[in-house]
């Protein structure tokens, strides 16, 4: 059945167009007032396109789990930054210009757009049948080890932040998925069990798409961040050098792991659990956390 495109998508739409044009034709500090519309555009326009594929989408199921994701994206990007003052792999230029208050308020608003971006677009990428269609891999079972291996390169990390750098994009989901697996939370390794990895290719596609839109609009945007990467800062695709998009792979699954432990401990629904009803190929799905990601 053909579905119209929602009226919001049309708005998202307009609105990231509008955002994009005065971010990149206004001179001087403008950025800060303008990636909250940029991304809130994308996220609605995204969430349209999955509601066109598959009839239902994260705002059409519950909009109050979606905005949810806000609330959690915006403490969850804060501990990145905290491992950042330790490593130094991003700066912002024109930080300088703001005061303490401005600059956490504006920051807090603008990071609160990572988690529902990279949601949906991984939620759009489940729609893709090449993703649908993925064979079975390889399975990894549940084990400790992997919570110690997370504590071992978190600490190298800090310690010798120059060689061990990357390990800011692994040392977090090592630590919190069995964290998750032990308290009973919903947890990509259940999947990873059973050897199926279509949640988490939709999740890294959905962060490498994102990663894509972040880098090309940050380009021409002030205040902006740059990067700062030892060993790897050559063959720059915008600011980010070539190797370092592929930190946004392991990035998503760590966002997911976090919201899923902080969906655990505060006891709430996390936003995909849902009973879905695939309208594309008239089968009914059950109600099985992630399915998002790649049911059409």
């Amino acid at each position: 059945m053909q579905r119209k495109f929602p009226v919001y998508g049309r708005i998202g739409l307009a609105l990231t167009a509008a955002a994009w044009l005065l971010n990149s034709s206004l001179p001087g500090l403008r950025t800060h007032l303008l990636f909250f519309p940029l991304w809130l555009g994308y996220i609605l326009t995204v969430d349209a396109l999955v509601f066109v594929r598959k009839g239902h989408s994260l705002f059409s199921r519950s909009w109050k789990h979606a905005l949810l994701l806000f609330a959690f994206s915006a403490p969850v990007w804060w501990l990145f930054e905290l491992i950042n003052l330790r490593t130094q792999n991003w700066v912002y230029l024109g930080r300088e210009q703001f005061s303490w208050f401005s600059y956490f308020f504006f920051s807090t608003l603008n990071f609160s757009t990572v988690i529902p971006a990279v949601f949906e677009t991984a939620e759009l990428a489940g729609t893709f049948r090449w993703i649908q269609h993925l064979r079975s891999g390889p399975r990894l079972h549940a084990n400790r080890r992997m919570f110690v291996v997370g504590c071992f390169m978190l600490g190298l990390l800090l310690l010798f932040p120059r060689f061990f750098f990357p390990f800011v994009w692994l040392s977090l989901l090592c630590l919190i998925e069995p964290l998750n697996r032990r308290f009973g939370f919903s947890s990509l390794w259940a999947f990873w069990e059973r050897g199926d990895w279509r949640p988490a290719v939709a999740l890294g596609i959905g962060s490498l798409i994102c990663g894509f839109f972040w880098e090309m609009w940050n380009l021409h945007s002030f205040p902006k961040w740059i990067y700062q990467i030892p060993f790897f800062g050559f063959w720059k695709v915008f600011e980010m050098p070539l190797f370092g998009y592929l930190g946004y792979l392991p990035f998503a699954l760590e966002l997911f792991a976090l919201y899923r432990l902080a969906c655990g401990l505060l006891k709430i629904a996390p936003c995909d659990e849902n009973p879905l009803t695939s309208s594309r190929t008239g089968n009914f799905q059950q109600t099985v956390p992630q399915r998002i990601f790649w049911s059409g």
